[in-house]
């Protein structure tokens, strides 16, 4: 899998236990210690948390000597949408016909802006046709998806479509050039090969171990969304592995979760906090 970035790993560890579950704050030493167990330095988490306070995605209160971080309505809201992918209990596959089209044009001086926008449409299973023109399966909710720069966007910089291939211009060659689809194989190939072989679960609790690889999990299996589009399966080779790689997640995330729990419970107590489900 590609190397998880601290960022990663805490928006997967927050979209677990700060969205709808937890009723934060949550201390600073709650966060580091989760994730020196997935192999993150503590200045390095200190620092991520920083900037994810400057970006606005989270907030930062003072609780005596604690410090305190709690999710914006922002987060929140970008954070719940990711969660319902890592909570489906199936697999995302395009079953509308048709495809989605987008066309914009972002000017040079909101470089920061076009990034965003790219990276929405990526999350929503977009690839660029050519410039400025991307394409996804099914019927996309535009709308939805991207409210959050609706404000940012300059009036007449974006255009979209929903089409139907015409017959004798076959869409195949467009899904080529857009995607592609060995990387897309090799991407959840490799996601099954990290997480096949997990080694058993710690005995007791006390350590934020489970903790720590259901964020490690959780950040995989969102890292390999953004790969996947979730073409209709004709356009996908024979025998391929997303099936496999969904079935494999569920599984692992099921034995983890109950551990991760207890393990969470004994870092926040005596913070008052609501039940834990176990998904």
């Amino acid at each position: 899998m590609p190397t998880r970035q601290p960022k990663q790993l805490l928006l997967s560890f927050f979209g677990e236990y700060l969205v709808d579950e937890y009723v934060g704050p949550i201390r600073a030493s709650v966060v580091i210690a989760v994730l020196e167990q997935a192999g993150v330095a503590a200045p390095a988490t200190r620092a991520t948390l920083d900037r994810l306070v400057q970006s606005g995605l989270l907030l930062r209160e003072r609780s005596g000597r604690e410090i305190m971080f709690s999710l914006t309505e922002h987060a929140t809201a970008v954070l719940r949408e990711a969660t319902d992918r890592v909570r489906s209990p199936e697999i995302g596959i395009a079953h509308d016909e048709g495809w989605t089209l987008v066309t914009f044009s972002i000017p040079e001086e909101k470089r920061q802006l076009r990034h965003r926008l790219r990276a929405t449409l990526a999350w929503e299973g977009f690839a660029p046709l050519r410039d400025g023109l991307w394409l996804a399966p099914g019927e996309v909710d535009l709308e939805s998806s991207l409210e959050p720069l609706r404000s940012d966007l300059p009036i007449g910089s974006l255009a979209a479509f929903y089409a139907h291939e015409l017959a004798g211009f076959s869409i195949a060659e467009s899904v080529r050039t857009a995607w592609d689809i060995d990387a897309i194989r090799a991407a959840h190939e490799e996601f099954i090969a990290e997480w096949s072989d997990a080694p058993p679960l710690p005995d007791g609790v006390g350590t934020p171990a489970s903790l720590a690889r259901l964020a490690m999990l959780v950040a995989d299996w969102l890292a390999l969304q953004r790969v996947d589009p979730r073409l209709p399966v004709e356009y996908l080779d024979d025998h391929w592995p997303a099936a496999r790689s969904f079935e494999l997640y569920r599984r692992r995330r099921s034995e983890l979760k109950l551990a991760a729990n207890a393990e969470f419970d004994v870092l926040v107590a005596p913070r008052e906090r609501i039940g834990i489900r176990s998904a």
